[in-house]
């Protein structure tokens, strides 16, 4: 599918690149080219700065309600072009067609729940008294112009996570999505042209980081900067944003322990874990990471996650429920290749997968491998694909103490029935999320990392906590 010439969306309308660059975009599931974008560098970052500065003059005194019905309107305008960005989405980072509804679901419930909730959230503080010569009172008011850099495998997921907000906040916005996946996002552009959003509010560019995240990060103009990704990249941003002082939003890497213990649910175990390890080809921050498999049960789970690997349905249709789709790139695929061959040249047992299909694109088997251990890097690393790694543990100290060797500390799995167990676990777990006996992710639950996996949250109201400046108020009887 081609999606035709695409322009960045600055100021309100549609831009070339000042200096006429372009870039091709292919598909990761074919190879195929899909789109030709207008390529930002300095020169448009700079620009978009200078329209988020007006945008957001405007913006952040517009009454709440005004703001609140600009952003159902966004939200209409969304849902009348699901189809074409559900579309855009598969295409440019490779996942099934029936795995893009996650993505329209979460920006648009973003624009919904934030405008929802915002108004209690703005709600002036009185501040008790302890003397009779002042009034004292908070008032919370939009932090200013916001740089947000997403990651590419869930496109406009992460940019609800931002939107949302930022705009009930009465923030502006610049929005770069990554270099592998801008296009749903540019195509967001076009709809927000299409409602007439108001000018600057929202401003969408990419281009390559070193002309365009440096720029962006480095000028003064931003007082917060937001992102989704890599804990690398993540100082990078940090070390290039020192011209001012700036607040940090930030959810990074992750290394989840998956931990199940011999009176677990297994089948319970086994079906969320398979969902939570092959769900995007393993391309989630918050995926399984290092299955901790009890040994009394460890056979019945690693072959009954080995049977859930090998009747996934590799492929993709926009007519057929395919399950897997490909890696967004054959770097990654490369990255993946080499981690497996370095754990079976360390001792580590090949259970399943492990093999490129023959298909065009970055396709690659869904994989489990046994006998790891802390010697390994697949232990410490964040693998992001389709690959298990099961170790096999005995005791409840062992495996807390294996669990928590890890510089990330962002989603946890822990499937047991013993309550006190669950007690120390939920206590001791170095995780800003945990997870026992199933899985729940929403708009209105927090969701952020501790240690290497960042600061700050996306979703819930804790969110708008870092769009929003205190002000005390003292005002002398």
């Amino acid at each position: 599918m081609e999606f035709g010439n695409l322009q960045m969306y600055i100021d309100g309308d549609m831009k070339s690149s000042v200096d006429k660059l372009t870039k091709d975009i292919y598909s990761p599931l074919n190879g195929q080219k899909i789109a030709s974008l207008s390529w930002g560098n300095q020169k448009d970052s700079l620009l978009a700065l200078k329209s988020a500065s007006k945008g957001f003059k405007v913006w952040s005194k517009l009454p709440l309600t005004k703001r609140k019905e600009w952003m159902s309107i966004f939200r209409e305008k969304i849902l009348e072009n699901e189809v074409l960005l559900r579309k855009a989405i598969s295409y440019e980072m490779g996942k099934p067609y029936s795995a893009t509804a996650e993505d329209i679901e979460s920006i648009t419930n973003s624009l919904e729940y934030y405008a929802d909730v915002i108004d209690d959230f703005v709600k002036t503080e009185k501040i008790a008294l302890n003397d009779e010569t002042h009034n004292h009172k908070l008032v919370s008011k939009p932090i200013g112009v916001v740089v947000a850099y997403l990651a590419w495998n869930f496109p406009l997921l992460n940019a609800g996570f931002k939107i949302g907000p930022a705009l009930a906040s009465g923030c502006s916005l610049i929005l770069k999505p990554s270099e592998l996946s801008p296009i749903s996002l540019y195509i967001i552009g076009n709809l927000l042209k299409e409602i007439n959003f108001p000018k600057g509010v929202i401003n969408i560019i990419c281009g390559e980081p070193t002309e365009v995240a440096q720029t962006l990060s480095k000028s003064t103009i931003p007082n917060l900067i937001t992102m989704i990704g890599s804990t690398e990249t993540a100082k990078k941003v940090i070390s290039d944003s020192s011209t001012s002082i700036k607040k940090y939003s930030m959810e990074l890497g992750g290394n989840a322990p998956f931990i199940v213990f011999d009176d677990a649910d297994l089948d319970n175990a086994i079906n969320i874990g398979a969902a939570i390890k092959f769900g995007n080809c393993g391309q989630i921050c918050v995926a399984a990471n290092r299955f901790f498999v009890h040994e009394k049960v460890y056979d019945k789970f690693l072959y009954g996650l080995i049977e859930k690997a090998k009747n996934l349905k590799i492929g993709y249709s926009e007519d057929l429920d395919f399950e897997i789709g490909p890696l967004i790139s054959k770097k990654s695929r490369d990255r993946i290749t080499n981690l497996i061959k370095n754990t079976i040249d360390s001792g580590g047992n090949l259970e399943y997968g492990g093999g490129i299909p023959e298909m065009n694109g970055n396709w690659f088997e869904p994989t489990v491998i046994s006998g790891i251990n802390e010697s390994m890097s697949i232990f410490h690393e964040e693998i992001f694909g389709p690959v298990a790694s099961i170790i096999k543990f005995k005791y409840d100290n062992e495996v807390l103490k294996q669990a928590n060797k890890t510089q990330y500390g962002l989603a946890s799995y822990l499937f047991t029935k013993d309550k006190k167990r669950i007690d120390k676990f939920v206590d001791e777990l170095d995780f800003g999320e945990i997870h026992v006996n199933g899985i729940k992710y929403d708009i209105y639950l927090p969701h952020g990392g501790i240690k290497e996996s960042g600061i700050g949250h996306d979703c819930s109201e804790l969110a708008l906590e870092d769009y929003l400046i205190k002000k005390r108020i003292s005002i002398a009887k």
